[in-house]
């Protein structure tokens, strides 16, 4: 494969990362490594979880200012998880590098399953538009917010992802906000753990510098799209997360079967 055909496939793949992270506030790098090892063909599972978590973060960002926009981000709530989520974040990467290359690659395929079931699961979009952190609920949401901050986190720094899958369910349980604040509000946290989790993995020399750079560039197209796009088809929300619980269903499910054959 040619030099600029793997550049346009870097690309295509951060817009589409850039695009699921805008759309439903999830699914960066959850699609961003498998992306990375069977598409662009970066040889380490290592170096593809160090290099998407960065891009992820900064797509991430991205999608917070565009969602800060339309007043669909509870900052108070948003930076509690955030925080909590950090410290998590860090533990989990540690321990993540510690594991084999294509073991962490079968777990990360497993996860994918199980997060996949656990969107046709979730329930509707109501809630509490209302809900805000100070110091008359700190009491009842902080304990929630920090410990569902810190659990997410951890899972997030092992297997190298945004975490959003988790913050999104993570936010609406521990706040009862409803879902179209939970995914504003959880870009925060992906951001935040991405960076985290890219840092470690950077400082450990595990990162493809260009290939973070082209994935960055086509995330940042694709999560203005999926901002636009999450806005004009909210009320179609639920049967957009279905699809794409299928798809990463389907990927998790193929992810797992690699990881299994090399191991075995």
């Amino acid at each position: 494969m040619e030099f600029a055909a793997v550049d346009l496939i870097t690309l295509a793949a951060g817009a589409l990362v850039g695009l699921t992270l805008g759309l439903i506030g999830a699914g960066g790098s959850i699609l961003a490594v498998p992306l990375l090892v069977y598409v662009v063909g970066v040889a380490s599972p290592h170096v593809a979880i160090g290099t998407g978590a960065i891009a992820v973060g900064a797509n991430a960002l991205a999608g917070v200012m565009l969602h800060a926009r339309a007043r669909t981000v509870k900052w108070p709530c948003a930076l509690v998880f955030a925080v909590a989520g950090v410290a998590g974040a860090f533990g989990g990467a540690r321990l993540g590098k510690m594991v084999d290359g294509d073991l962490l690659l079968g777990l990360f395929g497993l996860v994918m399953i199980a997060v996949g079931i656990s969107m046709f699961l979730r329930k509707g979009a109501g809630g509490n538009a209302d809900v805000h952190l100070d110091r008359a609920s700190a009491r009842a949401l902080l304990p929630s917010l920090v410990g569902y901050g810190f659990a997410v986190g951890l899972l997030s720094g092992f297997f190298g992802i945004g975490g959003g899958f988790l913050i999104v369910p993570g936010l609406i349980g521990a706040t009862n906000m409803p879902i179209l604040f939970a995914v504003g509000s959880s870009l925060v946290s992906v951001s935040a753990f991405g960076f985290a989790t890219a840092s470690s993995y950077a400082l450990a020399g595990l990162v493809d510098w260009h290939a973070a750079v082209l994935l960055l560039a086509g995330g940042l197209f694709g999560a203005a799209l999926g901002v636009a796009l999450s806005r004009r088809l909210a009320a179609r929300k639920a049967l957009l997360v279905q699809i794409f619980a299928g798809l990463v269903i389907a990927i998790g499910l193929y992810v797992a079967g690699q990881g299994a054959m090399v191991l075995l």
